[in-house]
């Protein structure tokens, strides 16, 4: 068939599964989950109603860290079921809400992080003299960290950047205010004026969330590992909002090489998802039209067009190429002129990571293996719309990119990405350079490639053992979900992210950090760290696809020091289920169940 019938029957496709669908500039719309609005109002406000996909669940919260010594009578209170509505049938009674009143203060924990909102309910209050009406004025500030919640403005890095962690609001009689959309595990509430007084017995967050089952598992005979999973899973759902931030607290924005690594996480927790599609798609596309790089970062180009290969792998939706095939074309012509008559590929402005953004032959080994990679995937979606033109040329640019050979230099980020691009100067080893030290120099985000690398390498037990020592780590200090940002050096002399930082130790919050992201302004959900969750998947559960959408999948576990593993992957046809034991005399035990319409090759 020829290529303008495929693209046309693609595009028919395309229009009639989008035809209903309003614009997603505003929430992501999924038109089998859209919720119509009710009679009386349709004819008004629908031409203009976009439904929001995710739900909002009230929390209480699980503890009271800290209060002020005066000015505060029956914090325990706020962590008692409430009704949730205010009432007169108790107001002025002191016994039966909390009390704040002159210099009054308090620190509450809601037992992990989470995206969304805090409410606080008045039953009764004494205004000052300086409320507006019948109000009293709190200060409310979200936190990350207990620290966090604590710092001033402008203190080691606090800001009100992207959302707000800091504010005062004014809590009317008899009424509630609710504050946010913000990541936060806790909330500071400070009475403003000395000559007010404000009763309440309701001071909740509002966990907002897409409601996205996981489809994909993970269990071994390692609960640390189990929890890391679990961790990595979590945090890569705070960060699908309206779209796929990177963070939920900063950046709350779309950044295509963070969106690298969270697709992967998506895809093995998840699965294929719209708000998926549409960061990656439509959004992308309109946002970053050529001639623009994605976020201005040619580097950030060259992950897109990887991800969108990465995500046809293992969804094999010839739709998905379709729709972006015209955009990666240009992509392509705007690509090929970086690359030198020696085969060396490279911008003027490179950029890699945070960690590597002041080493300059790192982040040229590393963007020169991005081309080799991107050609790749444009040479494969070529394929698939039978354009033999482009694949020809990718094909071309992919091998004489591969001719040039630079040093790693000694950098984990650059040597990962040269180790999958099958890159290597002779008298190096890659696979060297990234397991060196385990976890040490290790980062957030190329964590995931550098994973990748350690097993594409052969080098499966040393990543088993930086996912345990670098991401448990997190954990051990009370993240509940995993940063922006993290070096195993900063757990010298620190304190936990959980408690307010004993006098004498580093705020392991607001005392480090690097580059864009320093103190309080680090991000503790940011969704390029989550890269554990997918490494485990595919590679200790040992599930990947041969052909693209899993009609054929391998599955060779890799147990390395673990007795068991099991889990499940998700695909088109439902998810692939995969345990495995290992025996007593070290052979493994491998069971699968296959949904109709995958074949398996099961490597023992």
């Amino acid at each position: 068939m020829k290529r303008s019938r495929i693209l046309r029957r693609l595009a028919a496709i395309l229009i009639a599964s989008s035809a209903c669908v309003p614009s997603v500039f505003a929430q992501s719309v999924d038109p089998a989950k859209a919720v119509p609005l009710p009679e009386g109002f349709a004819a008004d406000l629908a031409p203009g109603a976009v439904h929001d996909q995710r739900v909002r669940q009230y929390l209480l919260p699980k503890r009271v860290v800290w209060t002020s010594e005066t000015g505060v009578k029956n914090a325990e209170l706020l962590l008692k079921p409430v009704l949730g509505q205010t009432s007169t049938s108790i107001m002025g009674d002191e016994t039966q809400g909390c009390v704040l009143s002159k210099g009054g203060s308090i620190l509450l924990d809601f037992g992990a992080e989470i995206h969304g909102s805090f409410r606080i309910e008045a039953r009764d209050l004494t205004p000052s003299e300086n409320s507006v009406g019948k109000t009293v004025r709190v200060r409310v500030r979200f936190g990350e960290s207990a620290d966090e919640a604590s710092a001033e403005m402008g203190e080691k890095g606090a800001v009100n950047e992207h959302s707000t962690r800091d504010q005062i609001v004014a809590v009317p009689w008899l009424g509630a205010v609710e504050v946010g959309e913000s990541a936060f595990r806790f909330v500071r509430l400070d009475l403003v004026d000395d000559d007010a007084k404000l009763i309440f017995d309701s001071a909740r967050a509002i966990f907002i969330y897409r409601d996205l089952p996981r489809i994909g598992a993970f269990k071994s005979s390692d609960e640390r590992l189990n929890k890391v999973w679990d961790v990595a899973a979590r945090t890569q759902l705070l960060t699908m909002q309206q779209f796929v931030f990177e963070g939920a607290k900063r950046d709350r924005l779309v950044w295509y090489g963070d969106f690298a690594p969270q697709t992967m996480t998506t895809l093995r927790v998840f699965g294929d998802s719209k708000v998926l599609r549409d960061t990656l798609g439509v959004y992308a596309r309109e946002t970053w039209p050529l001639p623009k790089w994605m976020n201005g970062m040619p580097n950030y180009s060259l992950w897109w067009i990887i991800t969108v290969g990465d995500l046809y792998r293992h969804t094999g939706d010839p739709a998905l190429v379709a729709e972006n095939w015209d955009y990666v074309k240009g992509l392509m012509k705007q690509l090929t002129p970086c690359v030198a008559a020696n085969g060396f590929a490279g911008f003027e402005n490179p950029f890699l990571d945070w960690p590597t953004a002041r080493n300059r032959p790192a982040l040229d080994a590393g963007t020169h293996a991005l081309f080799a990679l991107g050609f790749d995937r444009v040479a494969e979606m070529a394929r698939i719309v039978d354009d033999k033109e482009t694949e020809k040329t990718a094909l071309e640019y992919a091998a004489k990119v591969r001719s040039y050979k630079p040093s790693n230099v000694g950098n984990k980020q650059a040597a990962a990405l040269l180790l999958l691009a099958g890159i290597e100067r002779d008298g190096e080893s890659n696979v060297a350079t990234v397991a060196k030290n385990g976890g040490e120099n290790f980062s957030t985000f190329y964590g995931y490639f550098m994973l990748e690398a350690l097993s594409e390498g052969g080098a499966d037990q040393t990543a088993l053992d930086v996912v345990r020592e670098y991401w448990g780590a997190m954990i051990d200090v009370g993240a509940t979900t995993f940063w922006e940002d993290f070096n195993l050096e900063w757990l010298k002399d620190s304190g936990r992210i959980d408690e307010p930082t004993p006098e004498g130790l580093k705020s392991l919050h607001g005392d480090y950090g690097d580059h864009c992201y320093i103190g309080y302004r680090h991000s503790l959900c940011h969704g390029w760290a989550s890269g554990p969750a997918a490494w485990l998947s595919a590679h200790v559960l040992g599930v990947t696809p041969i052909e693209p959408g899993f009609k054929k999948a391998r599955v060779e576990p890799f147990l390395g020091d673990l007795d068991w593993v099991e889990g499940a992957v998700p695909t088109p046809f439902g998810p692939i289920k995969v345990r495995c034991d290992k025996q007593a005399d070290g052979s493994l035990k491998t069971q699968v169940e296959a949904p109709e319409g995958v074949e398996i090759e099961l490597v023992d």
